[in-house]
């Protein structure tokens, strides 16, 4: 999988003022020399080298060769083939029926990707993408080995997936997996699939960035940033530590031409972690952080006594959640998290979302002045109000338009920045009026409706069920608001 957008980034410096007052009226000759050497810069000597031949096999070969040897067995290419309808030319519907008529055909499409077995009995993970829609999936293991696999589980939000090999009995060679948290910029890191379909291939390069986001696939993604080459059918390949653990899944590349930029992007080992125990349940639960949170801007760390921006500032805070019980406030600025630190919002929510539900974290909160740790446990995100998914009745503007109630879990579910509370659009039939007219979309939040705030899809019913004529209908996406009226028979416009 690749990505073709172009990505932008912005460097802004600032200049700071420096000034002090001279408290003695003489300074002596020594002390005047002292302060003027320690203000000129510093030149260190480089240290002498002794230069050498190479005197036995020992110091000529480095190599990556027995990282490779034990690793390589466990990354497999995985197959899949996806049986679509498409309408074709039929001699037998011509003969009976006439020219012109067309007959389904069956098309069988394939795709290739790669995976990691991480359990001997078969477990294989790789990329949601790579078998989303299969109907035959079949690994591949570098032995030339070939097994059937079965989907178990899969999230799109991550986009991981997992397979179940049916190896009848044979124990699979397995990479285990690390801890991504331990990963830092500069590391250096093997990427093992098999890019092109031209078999299994083997790169090396460095850790570019951790925790990247908005590289255009789903807003839970956190990735680590590698310039080890990865190219289309590297989706679901390893990306291996120098001690030979697993430290991402291979997803995604930065590309204009469909080939390796040297920006290719995995997913954390701990996000894997997260997804696995998910499987055994059937469901992912995400940590609930309950509060909302913008980046610091150069005024806003002015405004703070911050002496540049760092951070992210707290902006709201919902009542008993597990960010207002750690004594969270409105204003607070949170540097970091269990001593990472928290650069911008994308960062902070990775920083706990990567957690285990059930733990806690340690946030390092600027206050008034002052540093102080504030303990956050992590706890699922509640479904209340239940969500109640419902699709609008009537012969008004918005029958068809199904909607249902926001908790903090279906926030989470959806994303993108949903609040924990309100109505959302969560799907319009393709026959609705709204569908006809384009201005409302899943995802967007109904604030009102004839100027009444909508807090329930029970009071939503009730306000549009006598408005067949004339509605005026506020609507929020993303931080624009707009609004849209409607009278019979055709007056219609919206504004925002």
């Amino acid at each position: 999988m690749h990505i073709s957008k172009t990505l932008w980034v912005l460097t802004v410096g600032a200049l700071a003022g420096v000034s002090f007052a001279m408290a003695v009226d003489r300074i002596e000759p020594q002390a005047e020399a002292q302060a003027s050497r320690q203000a000129e810069p510093e030149f260190v000597a480089a240290p002498s080298v002794v230069r050498k031949v190479p005197t036995g096999q020992q110091q000529i070969v480095l190599s990556y060769a027995p990282l490779v040897k034990s690793t390589a067995p466990a990354v497999v290419n995985v197959f899949t083939a996806r049986v679509r309808q498409s309408r074709a030319r039929d001699p037998f519907y011509d003969f009976f029926f006439g020219q012109g008529r067309m007959a389904p055909q069956p098309r069988v499409e394939q795709s290739l990707g790669s995976g990691v077995i991480v359990a001997g009995n078969g477990l294989v993970i790789t990329n949601n993408h790579v078998v989303e829609g299969a109907d035959e999936i079949i690994v591949a293991l570098t032995d030339r080995r070939e097994y059937p696999a079965k989907l178990l589980f899969t999230d799109k939000q991550m986009d991981l997936a997992l397979l179940q090999v049916d190896t009848g009995g044979a124990t699979l060679p397995t990479v285990a997996i690390g801890d991504s948290d331990r990963a830092e910029v500069g590391d250096v890191v093997v990427a093992i699939g098999n890019p092109f379909g031209v078999g299994q291939t083997v790169t090396h390069g460095i850790i570019s960035a951790l925790a990247r986001t908005g590289v255009g696939i789903s807003d839970y993604q956190f990735f680590i940033q590698t310039d080890a080459a990865i190219n289309p059918g590297n989706s679901g390949g390893a990306l291996l530590s120098m001690d030979g653990t697993l430290v991402g899944i291979n997803t995604a590349i930065y590309s204009r031409s469909g080939g390796s930029n040297g920006i290719g992007f995995a997913i954390p080992a701990n996000m894997v972690k997260q997804f696995i125990a998910g499987a055994k349940t059937g469901k992912i639960t995400r940590a609930w952080m309950g509060f909302g949170a913008q980046g610091v801007t150069r005024d806003i760390a002015r405004g703070v006594g911050l002496d540049r921006p760092a951070g992210v500032l707290v902006n709201s805070v919902t009542a008993g959640s597990p960010g207002d019980r750690a004594g969270l406030k409105v204003g607070d600025i949170i540097l970091g998290v269990d001593g990472k630190d928290a650069v911008d919002p994308d960062a902070l929510r990775y920083l706990i979302a990567s957690k285990p539900v059930g733990g806690s974290v340690s946030m390092s909160v600027y206050r008034d002045g002052k540093t102080r740790a504030l303990d956050m446990k992590l706890v699922a995100a509640p479904e209340t109000p239940a969500r109640d998914t419902t699709t609008l009745p009537g012969n008004h503007i918005l029958a068809g338009v199904t909607v249902a109630n926001l908790s903090p879990a279906l926030s989470m579910e959806l994303g993108n920045g949903m609040p924990d509370a309100g109505v959302v659009v969560m799907e319009i039939a393709g026959n609705a009026p709204a569908a006809r007219l384009g201005f409302i979309n899943p995802g967007d939040i109904i604030e009102s409706v004839n100027k009444a705030q909508v807090t329930s899809v029970r009071g939503l019913v009730k306000q549009v069920e006598n408005s067949e004529r004339e509605m005026l209908i506020r609507l929020k996406r993303g931080s624009a608001t707009r609004e849209c009226y409607y009278r019979a028979p055709r007056s219609f416009s919206c504004r925002g």
